[in-house]
Formats: structure tokens, sequence, C-alpha cells
């Protein structure tokens, strides 16, 4: 029973940071994941909207294509020790050419994930099995 309190709660937390993902992509931000499979998993999860891979051109000329835009960006790097340099860095340049990126998102993921998974590519098999994890017990509670 505890363990389906633990599985709820961080389920309801992940889904909030997904919302605001969304909320953030319905205002046109611009989200800066490192692969396709991130973008095919976010998908999955209802996350739709203008998606930029960070690792298909140098960090400098990718950041400043995107800071022309002059949209919101947000930096949804893995939160591997490889995710990890390259969010500095693209916060870094990002802050060079005028753009404050949103990081928070991505920090509170890797907070609540760390220990499961380490990219975003596995988030939607990792909610789908929280979630599974919820109900199956939930309703097997009932009976």
């Amino acid at each position: 029973m505890v363990d389906l309190e633990i599985y709820r709660k961080k389920l309801e937390k992940i889904e909030e940071l997904l919302s605001e993902l969304s909320e953030y992509s319905g205002r046109g931000a611009i989200i800066i994941v490192e692969g396709k499979r991130d973008i095919f998993s976010l998908r999955r999860l209802g996350i739709e909207g203008n998606f930029e891979l960070a690792t298909n051109d140098s960090i400098y000329n990718f950041t400043e294509t995107v800071a022309k835009i002059g949209n919101e960006v947000v930096v949804l790097t893995d939160w591997d020790r490889r995710g990890d340099l390259l969010a500095v860095k693209l916060s870094g340049y990002f802050e060079n050419f005028g753009l404050k990126p949103e990081l928070q998102i991505r920090h509170k993921m890797k907070l609540m994930c760390h220990k499961d998974i380490k990219d975003v590519e596995s988030l939607y098999t990792y909610v789908s099995r929280l979630r599974l994890k919820t109900n199956s017990c939930f309703y097997s509670d009932l009976m």
C-alpha cells in the first residue's frame, strides 16, 4: 500500500510537469531535445509543438538560429552526464543571445526520474508503467 502511494505521487508530479511542458508548447515555445526518439516519446505523452534537435549542428549555430526566432525555449536534454553538460552549454549560449531558457522542467523531471530512467526517450514507457501500477494496484485493492 505504501508503494502504491509513492507511485501515485510520483506519477502526479510527472504529469504536472508534462502539463507545464504542454503549456509552454501551446504558447509556441521551442522544446529542445537530443534525439528523434525523445520527440516520439513526448508526442506519445501528448506534447505537441515545435521540437528542435540540439545535436544536429554546432551549439553556437544552433542557439543563434533558435534565438533569432525569439520564442521561449525549453531545454529538455537527458539527465545523464552528457545531457547535463549539453543543458549547461545551451543555457550559456542562449543567455549570450538574450534568451533565458526554461530549465526547471528538466531539473524537476531529473529529480523525479533519475533513479529509474536517464533519458527523455524512456519517459513514455516509464509513465505508462507508473499508470499501470497505480491502476492495477488500485483495482486489486477494491476487490
